[in-house]
């Protein structure tokens, strides 16, 4: 179901204020030439520090422009990109599977990993302070909030909100974060929902297993479940909302920030 079928039905649903933040829709430059963007910051922090916020599967909607203005009003330069532009719009959608078949499973973690770097030259440019990067994403940007921490040797944190950690969304999803686990260059905050039918808590186990395995950075990650939430625990927009424990995820989100980027 896409979001705009399901936006507007929750009384949950979040709207958070713009007084005090720069933001707007932006055409970022990326490798192959530029890919529609969202950014929120704080209007009067010099140099911010910087958080990447990666979609969740179904695309750049206004419940992830609501999560940048979130973090801007933390403090943080937060950007989003659309990381389906090249093979499709999500937004079209509103059968999930066939958004997985026709656009998600085409998505390499390559471009994803390259736009991503793009983002963070981007957000440079807008006056953040890229030496205190972090990344964080929801579902689909969860699994790759991992992926990235693994990959960017700027990036100084992560906060992956129930991503995948033993599979992906296709075959061009070969590595996983249990993969790349022991080569994490950022420590990364785990947010689960002990009811994901899609994350079994075997797979927790697994990853917690191999950060326990793996150096000293991997060690600092650590997983967190709500054991009473399934998935999409945060999306205030959707059935699937927590509130009591999208909060205290919240809470610990910008606290691992803190700790880690500030």
């Amino acid at each position: 179901m896409s979001f705009s079928r399901i936006t507007g039905l929750a009384a949950s649903t979040i709207h958070t204020d713009t007084s005090g933040l720069r933001e707007g829709q932006v055409q970022m430059p990326t490798f192959d030439g530029t890919i529609p963007a969202y950014y929120a910051a704080p209007a009067d922090v010099p140099a911010p520090p910087v958080v990447l916020v990666i979609q969740e599967i179904f695309g750049l909607h206004e419940h992830i422009r609501d999560v940048c203005r979130r973090y801007a009003q933390a403090g943080y330069l937060a950007v989003a990109v659309e990381l389906y532009q090249r093979q499709g719009d999500a937004g079209q959608y509103t059968d999930t599977a066939a958004l997985i078949r026709d656009i998600v499973a085409k998505v390499p973690d390559e471009q994803v990993l390259a736009d991503l770097d793009a983002s963070a030259d981007w957000a440079a440019t807008q006056g953040g302070d890229i030496t205190r990067l972090g990344v964080t994403g929801f579902c689909w940007g969860g699994r790759l909030t991992w992926m990235y921490a693994a990959h960017s040797d700027r990036c100084k944190a992560g906060v992956a909100w129930y991503g995948k950690l033993a599979t992906g969304h296709g075959p061009l999803q070969s590595r996983h974060p249990v993969d790349v686990a022991a080569q994490l260059r950022a420590p990364v905050l785990g947010l689960y929902g002990g009811k994901d039918s899609s994350i079994p808590l075997e797979d927790v186990r697994r990853m917690e297993a191999a950060l326990a395995e793996g150096g000293p950075i991997a060690q600092q990650s650590r997983l967190v479940v709500y054991p009473k939430s399934g998935h999409a625990f945060y999306a205030d927009y959707r059935p699937s909302y927590v509130a009591q424990d999208a909060q205290d995820a919240w809470a610990k989100c910008l606290a691992w920030f803190d700790q880690y980027l500030v």
